[in-house]
């Protein structure tokens, strides 16, 4: 009973060592959010320090449990923990707190802080992450796999919030993650019942584990967060449950401990000096700020050599496997160094004016590539036949069949972002998904967190102008492709036709840490002919000369996608008023504009008097290439439903019109 009674106070001491470092540096900061912090921080000691398994001094230990903290605005409870149990993540970084260039910004950041597996922050993102991650886990260990040998065998925790559970992508990816029963995906709720607003009740008032229940996933209820013993016995159970992803509630109270507990005050602001010293009192936390007691550190500590003994029996099963399996062996180890190469040609498409439709072009291009990379996988969101993205001999990921690679995301654009960046953030497979381009509004904040992260994810988006016709504006993107490009760090690829998407193809599986959004036409588009004009590995520049002139020319074009094929067309009549004219394709602005400068003016030569810009889409952008005193032929208005032809016509998107404006614009 007595070491009984000493280790209940030694974690008390831990759950309060990581209350007040998250108050002192949210003090220190003079921002922050201590609530989450002050009321979650028995759960999460219960979780670290009974269940986590992990390596402080290898983060990356790819057989590692992760650790997703969805409610990112409670960072300080992260970073506390992180520092406690010996992570490369010094005091001094605690005390920088939200401040310029430290390791401890106000959200946590993937690739910044060790021991940070995603970057969360916007609600309900790392409840999708984790389903990602899930998934990843599974295929894996199904793939990967043998009797005696489970070299991929761990959970996914998530700490959610309130809010992550509001938000609608949370929603999404628990309906997948429930029907496709994943055993291994483990969420602790932190049930406090307040928002910045107020009380939950004022917007909230679901029964949320029936909801989740009738979603297929196993419900807990913990009734007292404070109780340990329950909580870990709540663990417990939910890692003995394999067929279904399991949610805990914890009742906990925000700012446990101090004056505005269970009040909206303690979410988002520093508690202030007078309040901090009621909660010191409170808590009897009789140490000054970022003073941590040595038995704390000690205790919490223990997990540096726990870590590097997991680390060590893990390895040693791997080299087993290596002898065992050694083709296996390096199948795997190649999934987990990420990095994936097409030396050989893919596919080579003949000339065609007939042509194909780039998304059907992927879809051939993407077959090959599954055949050579076996863990890349992905689907879309219930547009796979549309998006070119049924692949049949891969299989179908399913609750029974974990060897699939083809996911049915359902409709759900946003869950399917979310959960596309969580496979990335596992890591060990590539992962992939489409839908129509107008569609990527639904999923944006997930294609802007994957560049924030610099993760690996190809986007594939169809149907990418008013070329898809008849469905009318609701469906035709005409902003999309340029809002895209104002995303730091993604990479947006439209080809012009087959040959080019072969290469947007191995661009997007080659490109390092950075996500690729590959644009694709629903009409077809003539193969060209790259005898007379230059070649498609080119694309890998972004923007190369297709068709030149005699010398500099006179006037340039510069077009994408399917209006490549139009410019070349009034190349034509240009030529034909005895002007030298170069057309240039430009499959990515993004990876054109990295080339050297020397490139750049060689395509696009400053010395041009007259420079036109053809695309589907706003003009805005193509302003940067043609000067203000350029001309941009684009689409300014919302589309109307009609036979695309019709469309182009009414659009002024017609080799004859495009002249016209040419002409009129410059004098010509």
């Amino acid at each position: 009973m007595e070491n009984k009674t000493r280790v209940q106070e030694i974690e008390e001491r831990v759950i309060n060592a990581i209350r007040f470092l998250s108050i002192d540096a949210v003090e220190r900061a003079k921002s922050g959010h201590p609530g989450l912090p002050t009321g979650a921080a028995a759960m999460a000691f219960v979780l670290w320090d009974r269940h986590l398994r992990f390596n402080p001094k290898n983060p990356q230990w790819f057989n590692r449990d992760r650790f997703v903290l969805s409610a990112g605005h409670g960072s300080m409870l992260l970073y506390s923990l992180l520092y406690l149990t010996g992570f490369d993540l010094s005091i001094e970084e605690i005390k920088r707190f939200r401040q310029l260039n430290s390791k401890t910004p106000g959200h946590p950041e993937y690739g910044l802080t060790p021991g940070v597996e995603v970057t969360s922050g916007p609600l309900g993102q790392g409840f999708g992450n984790a389903v990602g991650m899930a998934i990843a886990e599974a295929f894996l260990a199904e793939k990967f796999n043998k009797p005696g040998f489970d070299i991929v065998d761990h959970f996914v925790y998530v700490l959610a919030s309130d809010g992550d559970l509001m938000e609608g992508v949370s929603h999404e990816a628990a309906a997948l993650a429930g029907h496709l029963g994943l055993g291994k995906l483990i969420v602790l709720w932190d049930n406090n019942r307040i928002t910045i607003d107020g009380p939950t009740s004022l917007a909230w008032s679901e029964d949320v584990l029936k909801r989740f229940e009738s979603l297929g996933w196993h419900t807990l209820d913990v009734k007292d967060g404070y109780d340990i013993e329950a909580v870990d016995n709540a663990i417990r159970e939910a890692k003995s449950v394999t067929d279904k992803p399991t949610i805990i509630s914890v009742r906990t109270h925000i700012g446990y401990g101090t004056p505005k507990v269970d009040t909206p005050e303690v979410h988002g602001s520093p508690l202030g000096e007078e309040a901090i010293k009621q909660t010191r009192k409170n808590l009897a936390w009789n140490y000054q700020p970022f003073e941590v007691p040595d038995d704390v550190i000690d205790y919490m500590r223990r997990h540096i050599e726990r870590g590097k003994e997991l680390e060590s029996k893990w390895n040693y099963l791997l080299q087993e496997y290596h002898k065992k399996y050694p083709e296996l062996w390096e199948e795997f180890n190649n999934a987990i160094k990420g990095f994936w190469t097409l030396n050989e040609q893919i596919i080579e498409f003949q000339p065609d004016e007939k042509g194909l439709a780039t998304r059907k072009a992927s879809q051939k291009v993407l077959s090959r590539i599954l055949d050579r990379i076996p863990v890349m996988m992905g689907g879309s969101a219930d547009l796979a036949g549309s998006n070119g993205l049924d692949i049949p001999h891969i299989g179908k990921f399913q609750k029974y069949n974990r060897s699939g690679r083809h996911i049915h995301f359902g409709i759900r654009e946003h869950g399917m972002g979310a959960i596309l960046n969580g496979m990335a953030y596992h890591g060990g497979v590539l992962p992939y998904g489409g839908t129509f381009l107008v569609f990527s509004d639904y999923m944006r904040p997930a294609i802007r967190l994957a560049a924030m992260s610099h993760l690996h994810v190809i986007f594939v988006f169809s149907h990418d102008s008013i070329g898809l016709g008849q469905d009318g504006p609701t469906h035709q993107p005409i902003e999309q492709l340029s809002s895209l490009r104002l995303i730091p760090d993604l990479v947006v690829l439209r080809p012009c036709d087959a040959n080019e998407t072969v290469y947007a193809w191995k661009i997007a599986v080659e490109i390092k840490k950075r996500p690729v959004a590959l644009i694709l036409t629903r009409q077809s588009v003539p193969i060209l002919d790259r005898e007379t004009l230059a070649d498609a590995s080119l694309t890998q520049r972004g923007g190369y000369i297709l068709k030149d002139s005699n010398g500099i020319p006179d006037i340039l074009l510069i077009a994408t996608g399917s209006e490549v094929h139009l410019a070349l067309k009034v190349h034509e009549l240009l030529q034909n008023k005895g002007l030298n004219v170069r057309t240039v394709s430009m499959p990515s602005v993004e990876i054109f504009n990295e080339q050297p400068d020397d490139y750049r003016r060689h395509v696009i030569p400053p010395e041009t008097p007259y420079k036109v810009a053809i695309e589907a889409g706003v003009p805005d952008i193509w302003y940067r290439f043609v000067g203000e005193n350029g001309l941009v032929v684009g689409i300014s208005r919302f589309g109307k439903s009609a036979p695309y032809q019709d469309l182009y016509k009414d659009f002024g998107l017609t080799p004859e019109a495009v002249y016209n404006k040419i002409v009129k614009h410059f004098g010509l």
